[in-house]
């Protein structure tokens, strides 16, 4: 080959998939192996780990996925899905537009409570408790990242985000079958503890902070933790756009005489009676 043939192939390299006519191999293994054998999370954790996971790893993964699938039409994800749909796009617009508002402020706490978990974790290596450890990233954060502890606290759900406890629950059950240690379950409650202390008040586990802790017991990063909660998210994406397509299907009319939102700008400023233009 040449040499830009060369750095071509090396540009494109990949370990994921190997295809040619006729062949197809995810990770070496051969895709009709794979059809009928793996469900869904297993194919996730393969493609993206480079590994099958046991049956109990793709269980507990299932957990984080199922949880996150959807949130109602006032997510941002979501909302703006249903408004693509009502400019004329087609459900991969749809998905597109919503999938790209999922970043640090809608989307990314759980990436960043993973690494707070983590930040614990390292702090317990050194030979303090996690009771220990977590005010002091708690505080840490909140100095140096942001004034907001990921993963803690939630606008609609208070005292408890419904999610988390279950989520919790199946976390302990799978660390007493010894597919996880339970550490991050363990780090997840100490820091609700820390963030009280900082704040002044309870702040319950959400979902961020809940799938987090199954995302950091896998052993995933803190950045494909965002990327498996798009992942999840997309189901309910596609499901609201769906929806909203089938609706507008039945509903075609004359728009609405009124609008959803409310003005509270200046009074209209009134005009000279003699010129016709506004005074100000």
């Amino acid at each position: 080959m040449s040499g830009k043939e060369t750095d071509a192939a090396a540009w494109w390299r990949t370990s994921i998939i190997d295809m040619e006519p006729g062949t197809i191999r995810i990770r070496g293994l051969p895709i009709q192996g794979l059809i009928g054998e793996l469900s869904f999370c297993e194919m996730i954790w393969l493609m993206t780990r480079g590994t099958r996971p046991t049956e109990s790893q793709a269980r507990l993964l299932e957990v984080a996925m199922v949880a996150a699938v959807d949130h109602g039409p006032q997510a941002p994800s979501i909302a703006t899905a249903r408004m693509a749909v009502t400019c004329g796009l087609g459900l991969n617009g749809a998905l597109a537009s919503a999938v790209n508002l999922l970043d640090d402020v809608h989307g990314g706490a759980g990436e960043q409570a993973v690494e707070l978990y983590q930040r614990v974790a390292s702090e317990i290596e050194t030979g303090v408790s996690a009771a220990q450890a977590a005010p002091r990233v708690v505080a840490f954060w909140r100095a140096e990242r942001s004034r907001h502890i990921p993963g803690y606290g939630h606008r609609f759900h208070r005292p408890v985000d419904p999610r988390a406890p279950r989520i919790l629950e199946l976390v302990r059950k799978a660390a007493g079958e010894g597919v996880v240690s339970g550490q991050y379950a363990d780090i997840a409650e100490a820091g609700g503890d820390a963030v009280e202390v900082e704040i002044g008040r309870r702040l319950a586990l959400n979902i961020d902070g809940a799938t987090a802790v199954v995302y950091a017991e896998l052993g995933f990063p803190p950045p494909l933790a965002r990327g498996l909660f798009c992942l999840s998210r997309s189901v309910g994406i596609v499901a609201h756009a769906w929806e909203q397509i089938g609706r507008q299907e039945r509903n075609k009319g004359p728009t609405p005489p009124h609008y959803r939102w409310l003005y509270d700008g200046p009074n209209p400023i009134p005009k000279n009676s003699e010129t016709g233009v506004r005074c100000e």
